[in-house]
C-alpha cells in the first residue's frame, strides 16, 4: 500500500448544494476538490488489480482480456454503489489471495471448471447477503478470535508472495527438495527481479501508483528486450464479453465424487475470507478517517456490509472472483478523503480504465510477479497482533500461517488453526459457551479429513 502525504492547508470555499448535502461534506469538513483527488490517489494505489487479477484468473483457463475488463467494471460498480450508499471513502475490487485461491486451488487443483467456480462465488455472495441481513454474521465475527484474523491475513500473504516467486521463475520445484532457487540469469527472472527493484524503490519513496508503474515499466523493458510481444489482434469490444453470465450455476450443485465436500469448502473459504478481510479492512480505514463512534463502533456497517455482497454477486456475473474491499483505501484518506464521493471517483476511473482492459494480455508473468511479491510482503503486518508469547493463540496462529502456502490451500489453513484452537482450549480448561460455533466448525474439519483424508 503506498502512502501518500496529506492535502495543502490552502483554504477553500466551502462546498454548497445537492452534492455537499448528499455525502455530508461540510459535516465531515472536506470538499469536493479534495474528495475528487483523494478518489485519484485511492485508484492509483489500487490499479494495479487491473494487471494482477487477469494474470491469476488467465492461469485458470479465463480470457485475459475479458477478466480485465471484468475487474475494471466489478471495481467501479462495487466503488461507486460504495459511495453512494453507504456514504464512506472505500474502494473495492476482486480480492488479492481469494484469486489466487479461485485459480490455484478451486480451478487448477480441484478441478473444479472456471464457470462453476463463479457459480460458486454467486452463492458465497448470496450468502453473505443473507447472513448480514439476519444479523449472523455478527455471531460469527464475535465467536471468532482477533489473532485467528490476522494469521488468515498473513498465511494469504505468503500464499501470494509464493505465487509471486514462482511466477518469476525465482523458485522452481526440484524433486530432492521440493522447492529450489531458480535461474536467476534466465530473461523471466531478471526482468522480475528488475521489477522488484523498481516497484521497491517506488514504495520507499512514496510514490502514487508504485505498483502500476512498476508493473508497467518492467514490461516496457520487456518490450524493449523482446520478451513481450504486441498483439496483432485489434481492439475490440467484444472481448469484453468473454466472461460476462459465464457462471455455471447448475455445475455448482453437481459437484461430486472426487469432489467430496467440495463445495461445501470452497463456499466456506469464499464467506469466510471475505468477510474478515472486510471487516479488517473497515476498521482500519474508517479509524483512520474518524468514522468510528465513540464505542469503537463502524457507523452504516450493514449497509457497507450489504454493498460488499451485492458487489460480489455482480462481480461473479461478469466473470471474476470476489470482491472485497481494498485497505489501499487508506491512501485517499490520507489524502483526505472522508466521505463516499472518494469512492465514487475511483469507480468512475475504473471504469474508464475499462475501455483499455483488453491490452492487459500484453502485461507479462514477470511484470506482475513483483506486485504479488510485494503485496504478499505487506499483507504480513497483522501477524504483529498475535501473541506470539502464548502458546494458546502461537500454535494456532502458526499452523494457519504455515499450512495455507504449504498446502496451497486457504481451507487448510483454516482447518488447522480453527482445530488447534478448540483442541488447546479444551486441554486448558478454558473452553466457554460462547465458543460453540468454533468448535463445531472444528468438528466438521475433522471430520472432512477423516473422510477427505489429504484430498
Amino acid at each position: 500500500m503506498t502512502q501518500t502525504q496529506t492535502m495543502s492547508d490552502t483554504p477553500e470555499a466551502p462546498p454548497s448544494g445537492r452534492l455537499d448535502r448528499y455525502f455530508s461534506l461540510t459535516a465531515r469538513g472536506t470538499t469536493a476538490r479534495t474528495e475528487v483527488l483523494a478518489g485519484m490517489t485511492t485508484f492509483l494505489t489500487m490499479a494495479y488489480i487491473v494487471l494482477v487479477n487477469p494474470a491469476i484468473l488467465g492461469s485458470a483457463g479465463m480470457p485475459v482480456a475479458s477478466v480485465a475488463a471484468a475487474t475494471c467494471f466489478a471495481a467501479a460498480f462495487a466503488s461507486i454503489l460504495m459511495g453512494f450508499v453507504a456514504n464512506v471513502p472505500l474502494a473495492l475490487a476482486p480480492g488479492m489471495g481469494l484469486n489466487a485461491y479461485f485459480s490455484f486451488t478451486v480451478v487448477q487443483q480441484m478441478g473444479v471448471p472456471w464457470p462453476v467456480a463463479l457459480g460458486c462465488v454467486f452463492i458465497s455472495g448470496v450468502a453473505f447477503l443473507v447472513l448480514t441481513l439476519t444479523g449472523v454474521r455478527q455471531l460469527i465475527v464475535s465467536s471468532i478470535p482477533q489473532y485467528l484474523f490476522a494469521a488468515v491475513a498473513g498465511g494469504i500473504g505468503l500464499f501470494i508472495g509464493f505465487i509471486g516467486f514462482k511466477d518469476a521463475g525465482i523458485v522452481v520445484a526440484n524433486p530432492a527438495t521440493f522447492v529450489a532457487l531458480g535461474d536467476l540469469k534466465a530473461p523471466g527472472a531478471a526482468l522480475a527481479i528488475f521489477g522488484l527493484v523498481v516497484i521497491g524503490a517506488l514504495s520507499v519513496w512514496n510514490v502514487r501508483g508504485a505498483m502500476l508503474v512498476g508493473i508497467v515499466a518492467t514490461t516496457l523493458v520487456g518490450w524493449i528486450a523482446g520478451m513481450v510481444s504486441v498483439s496483432p489482434e485489434p481492439y475490440s469490444l467484444a472481448a469484453l464479453t468473454g466472461t460476462a453470465f459465464q457462471l455455471d450455476l447448475g455445475g455448482v450443485f453437481g459437484l461430486s465424487g472426487k469432489h467430496g465436500l467440495g463445495l461445501l469448502e470452497i463456499l466456506f473459504v469464499f464467506l469466510f475470507v471475505d468477510l474478515f478481510d472486510n471487516i479488517g479492512t473497515l476498521v482500519a480505514v474508517t479509524k483512520r478517517a474518524g468514522l468510528m463512534d465513540a464505542a469503537g463502533r463502524i457507523p452504516g456497517l450493514n449497509r457497507i456490509l450489504v454493498t460488499d455482497a451485492v458487489a460480489t454477486i455482480v462481480g461473479s456475473m461478469a466473470g471474476t472472483s470476489t470482491v472485497t474491499s481494498y485497505v489501499e483505501s487508506a491512501a485517499g484518506v490520507q489524502a483526505g478523503g472522508r466521505t463516499g464521493l472518494t469512492a465514487v471517483v475511483t469507480g468512475v476511473l475504473f471504469l474508464a480504465t475499462m475501455f483499455v482492459a483488453p491490452y492487459a494480455q500484453l502485461i507479462p508473468l514477470a511484470a506482475t510477479a513483483p506486485a504479488l511479491i510485494i503485496v504478499g510482503g505487506l499483507m504480513l503486518l497483522p501477524l504483529t497482533e498475535v501473541e506470539w508469547e502464548d502458546p494458546l493463540s502461537a500454535i494456532p496462529a502458526f499452523l494457519t500461517v504455515a499450512m495455507i502456502p504449504l498446502t496451497f490451500s486457504i481451507a487448510n489453513g483454516l482447518a488447522f488453526g480453527i482445530t488447534a484452537h478448540c483442541a488447546l482450549k479444551i486441554v486448558r480448561g478454558s473452553f466457554a459457551k460462547k465458543d460453540w460455533f468454533l468448535l463445531v466448525l472444528a468438528l466438521l474439519f475433522v471430520a472432512r479429513f477423516v473422510w477427505m483424508g489429504g484430498a
